[in-house]
């Protein structure tokens, strides 16, 4: 059958079981969105504020729901708009289709109206980004773009598709089966799949040597240590890793986008791991003898000074991506290839360890707090999980507020934790909280401060008008608290441009936008507002009033081994 670009973009995406696109209507999107009118029964679009928060959207959709975001955006300011939303994805392996329109291709190359490159833009922080210039490639170009997007390690993909093939038609062939993307080199980034049957079979073959030098490693190992990424999310290996634990009778830590990868609540976590790391696991890192790393890129933040890094430690890296062996950290042993299946494999060939002298010292070492009511950070934090359950979903902002979630509320779940950990991008929050809330219907709250809630409190028209039931907790400091808490510590309190000595009263603000809000400073007044917010199934704000100085602790200065605390 013959149809438009536009609307074989529809029939693509539909292909794919896209339910939501989030985006923003444009000139040169206008044959997207009159196709998007026509399929108005069949696809949702959710229309945001800006193009930046329908990307963060799109990407809060992806890490909560593990299946590909889709963003539409028009041309030139439209989609230069998407390259910070594009660029967090990147950093942190989140599968997202971006497909933006484009002027069409007599004028490309003229500086036309609206016009960007925004292929070549964004070439650094796309997996893969390609321009459509023949009709007849839109449909297997849509249809790999989703394959990339979602296999490996996942991240964001690019489609650029100019005016004039949206409104081309061509003779449209539905998709038959799986077999989408045909005639890939065997090295293709894309390719690195997780191998099932015949292929199962010769990837086990091929890495029995390294696996066997692995379970030799760990059975010499007197202090081994578990080291937990992203990566054992995105591969659904958590109950592979816990089995793993056991067997190697490992202590755990987490990276901040590993945290949910493995139950907090076991006797084996030591926490997050890093500049804002617990005493016992970066303490457990530099004391391990052997260090297996799942599904790591050993970012800076983690290791702090790499020099110094575990330094007593036989290395083990299992990651899916051939350029992070030995990128930052050198390693004596890597293995390539999926979590799930490596960490599986592995599991076939160890036996029983046991290292009670190590396990005792390390899990004596764990943080303890009193219990007591103060309107901390924490208890903010332990009544959230308290009053929901345990079956909150937290999306976060970048800052304090973002580390003190990390570090006390207990994630026991993979796609729990929804946040910005590579680029750390502020302004990341409400839209991404919009997304995991309308992919997985499960509850959600965004704990954001107030410095990145001014990057996108616009997009609360987004939550009322589409009635999403985001209940936003609100930590309101009055400056940029991570800024100031450094300008503390290592400039001398100059605390230039950091205070937030200004509008608006977000009490005012939530009623400007039909929502009810809550402000609070004490925490039985805070419990009971989150209670009743999460009960009423709307989006709502909970504004917590903290002081200007509360900082977050431990914190290890910024090139310094981690086991050496500036602030206790």
């Amino acid at each position: 059958m013959a149809l438009t670009g536009a609307d074989i973009l529809m029939e693509c995406l539909l292909e794919q079981g896209v339910d939501t696109v989030f985006g923003y209507p444009g000139g040169q999107v206008l044959p997207l969105y009159d196709a998007l009118y026509k399929y108005r029964g069949r696809l949702r679009h959710i229309l945001t504020s800006h193009e930046q928060h329908a990307g963060h959207a799109a990407d809060g959709y992806a890490r909560a729901s593990g299946k590909p975001g889709v963003c539409l955006a028009t041309s030139g300011p439209g989609a230069t708009n998407l390259v910070t939303a594009i660029a967090t994805a990147y950093m942190d392996s989140v599968p997202v289709v971006f497909i933006t329109g484009n002027v069409p291709q007599t004028l490309i190359g003229t500086d036309s109206f609206q016009e960007a490159d925004i292929s070549g833009i964004t070439l650094s922080v796309t997996k893969h980004n390609t321009v459509v210039s023949d009709v007849r490639r839109l449909a297997s170009t849509l249809r790999e773009a989703f394959f990339i997007a979602s296999s490996g390690r996942p991240g964001p993909v690019l489609v650029d598709i100019p005016k004039d093939v949206q409104t081309t038609a061509c003779e449209y062939t539905p998709a038959a089966g799986l077999d989408l993307i045909p005639d890939y080199p065997p090295d293709h980034p894309a390719l690195q799949l997780r191998p099932k049957g015949e292929q199962l079979d010769q990837y086990r073959a091929r890495v029995a040597p390294y696996l066997a030098r692995a379970a030799a490693l760990i059975g010499q190992a007197e202090r081994p240590l578990l080291y937990l990424g992203g990566g054992v999310v995105n591969s659904g290996a958590t109950l592979t890793v816990q089995e793993l634990a056991d067997k190697m009778d490992a202590p755990v830590v987490s990276s901040l986008m590993g945290l949910g990868a493995y139950d907090p609540g076991t006797p084996r976590y030591l926490g997050l791991l890093g500049m804002h790391g617990s005493h016992a696991a970066n303490t457990a890192m530099q004391e391990c003898d052997l260090l297996l790393a799942v599904g790591i890129r050993f970012s800076d933040r983690a290791l702090g000074n790499a020099k110094t890094f575990a330094p007593n430690a036989r290395i083990i890296h299992i990651d899916i991506d051939r350029a992070e062996i030995n990128k930052n950290i050198n390693t004596m042993l890597h293995i390539t290839g999926d979590a799930r299946v490596a960490v599986g494999l592995l599991n076939e060939r160890l036996g029983e360890q046991r290292h009670f002298a190590w396990n005792q010292r390390i899990f004596s070492l764990r943080d303890t707090f009193p219990e007591d009511e103060r309107f901390s950070p924490r208890n903010i934090l332990r009544a959230m999980h308290r009053v929901s359950g345990g079956s909150l979903t937290v999306a976060t902002d970048v800052g304090q507020h973002q580390m003190w979630t990390a570090q006390h509320f207990p994630f026991n779940r993979a796609r729990q934790f929804i946040t910005s950990g590579g680029l750390g991008t502020m302004g990341f929050g409400l839209g991404a909280a919009m997304g995991a809330r309308l992919s997985t219907k499960r509850p959600v709250a965004l704990v954001t401060g107030d410095g990145s809630f001014r990057m996108n409190l616009t997009e609360l028209s987004t939550l009322a008008r589409y009635d999403i039931p985001v209940v936003i907790v609100l930590m309101n400091n009055g400056t940029l608290g991570m800024v100031r808490q450094w300008q503390t510590l290592f400039f001398d309190k100059h605390y230039s441009n950091t205070d937030l000595d200004r509008g608006p009263d977000f009490m005012k603000l939530a009623d400007a936008y039909g929502l009810q809000g809550w402000r609070v400073d004490a925490l039985a007044d805070f419990q009971a507002a989150f209670r009743q917010a999460l009960a009423g199934g709307r989006p709502c704000l909970v504004e917590c009033l903290l002081h200007i100085d509360e900082m977050v602790t431990p914190m290890v200065a910024p090139g310094r081994p981690i086991n050496e605390f500036c602030l206790d």
